[in-house]
């Protein structure tokens, strides 16, 4: 399984003049880096651009209809999935947009709770919340316990410096190279079944440089100690846009290596409304909505053509 980081909440606080770019893992949580002046993209118009569907409000549980909002839980702490705001108290990042941007085709508000990833699974079985959304991987070990509603496809990416000196251009041409992961990940699994893969081909092993931080990764590949990282798909695209500005990394080019859907989560004896969330999820992606905001947030790699329920394996 990928690799879980708490990253404290007085780091997060912390954003000012920058922003911490945490590795957003399908667990819920990640590493941690600092981006300089990394912006936050408006993306107010896009959501109040999003009009109320009659038909899908109807569906919605009582439950919902009257409180005039959707309750949904995340592990605010993983960005650029959901993490906090200079203020330290404002949740933002892609999938709170999308949430506002779902809860808005459903005619409601949408109201953000905080909790340990840990604790999502049963909170939403007690009946605590109506959802969650935090970068939580759709597994058929998962399925056993809720339904998802699949809304990105995330997975392992590859990051260079800036330019490409290296000449990495996927996971064929890391053989012979040096290539930084954090050790216990699936990203580490991946570098060292690809390393075999070289040998059996006759080339050169991969050289992994196993770190416990991203941030030593990042270092490591500016100083051109490594030729590359591997890492899950959302965290590299965010480090590589925001780290020195933009200027010190970029991503290799591709569909995600190994990917595999986040989920909605939404309490099996509930299926009417996961059925009314893919069905909102799937409007956004018709009107453009969808598509909108995951490039303002330059994760558009990441996303689905359709929403679909339990589409994990």
């Amino acid at each position: 399984m990928p690799r879980t980081h708490a990253l404290p909440l007085a780091l997060l606080a912390a954003l000012v003049g920058c922003l911490v770019a945490c590795g957003s893992e399908s667990d819920g949580a990640g590493g941690t880096s600092v981006a300089s002046s990394a912006p936050i993209p408006d993306t107010t118009a896009i959501i109040a651009s999003v009009t109320k569907d009659a038909q899908l409000n109807a569906a919605l549980p009582a439950s919902i209809t009257q409180a005039g909002a959707l309750h949904l839980a995340s592990y605010i702490q993983s960005a650029p999935n959901n993490f906090y705001a200079a203020d330290g108290k404002t949740p933002i990042g892609y999938e709170v947009d999308l949430s506002k941007a779902i809860a808005a085709k459903l005619g409601v508000g949408v109201e953000h709770q905080d909790m340990a990833f840990g604790s999502l699974i049963t909170s939403l079985q007690s009946g605590r919340i109506d959802a969650t959304m935090a970068a939580m991987s759709d597994t058929k070990v998962r399925q056993q316990q809720i339904d998802f509603v699949d809304y990105f496809t995330s997975g392992i990416a590859i990051m260079i410096r800036k330019g490409n000196p290296d000449s990495v251009s996927g996971p064929d041409t890391l053989c012979g190279k040096v290539v930084a992961v954090v050790q216990g990940t699936s990203q580490q699994k991946f570098v060292t079944e690809q390393s075999g893969k070289c040998a059996q081909a006759g080339k050169s092993a991969i050289t992994i440089t196993e770190t416990e931080s991203d941030n030593q990764n990042q270092t490591q590949l500016r100083t051109g100690r490594v030729q590359a990282i591997v890492n899950d798909l959302p965290t590299a695209v965010y480090v590589s846009r925001t780290a020195g500005d933009g200027k010190f990394f970029e991503v290799v080019p591709g569909e995600p290596i190994d990917g595999g859907p986040f989920g909605i989560g939404v309490t099996k004896q509930n299926r009417a409304l996961a059925e009314t969330l893919r069905s909102a999820v799937n409007g956004l992606i018709a009107d453009g909505t969808y598509g909108k905001i995951l490039r303002a947030w330059g994760v558009e790699k990441g996303a689905v053509k359709e929403a679909v329920i339990n589409g994990g394996n």
